[in-house]
């Protein structure tokens, strides 16, 4: 669901004119595939034994920030590839302040801008898919 959204914001945007759609695609299919169990686990360890509306809340908030968050996780991890050559040899402490700053900045960049092609259909999705969960579990 989340690639679709994501895809219909990168057409409505540009009509899919970039080299990195089907890439982008891609970062959000696998962010959002990749949250899912532990999304789900934690709002139904959250939700356990309580009235629908807190398991509809508890979906929807474990939902959308373990999306994101994995999403960001893999974007910054593409965004660590990519600068990597520039950085110095593993392990040094260098290498650990460069690491962490250029995953701090990438996770930032991600927020700023990558968040919005969640916007589309991904609200939807998640109210419809949360209050499906919500009704199913118990």
């Amino acid at each position: 669901m989340m690639s679709l959204s994501a895809s219909f914001a990168v057409y409505f945007r540009n009509g899919l004119q970039t080299d990195s759609a089907l890439d982008l695609v891609a970062l959000y299919f696998l962010g959002g595939l990749m949250a899912w169990p532990f999304s789900i686990s934690f709002a139904r360890f959250c939700a356990r034994g309580k009235a629908v509306e807190t398991r509809f809340a508890a979906f929807v908030l474990w939902l959308s920030l373990g999306t994101m968050a994995m999403t960001a996780f893999l974007f910054a991890m593409d965004y660590r590839i990519f600068y990597s050559r520039w950085h110095a040899p593993f392990g040094s402490i260098i290498w650990m302040f460069q690491f962490a700053f250029t995953g701090a900045s990438a996770v930032y960049q991600f927020a700023v801008l990558g968040s919005r092609l969640f916007m589309p259909l991904g609200l939807p999705f998640l109210l419809v898919t949360s209050f499906y969960l919500a009704r199913r579990t118990r």
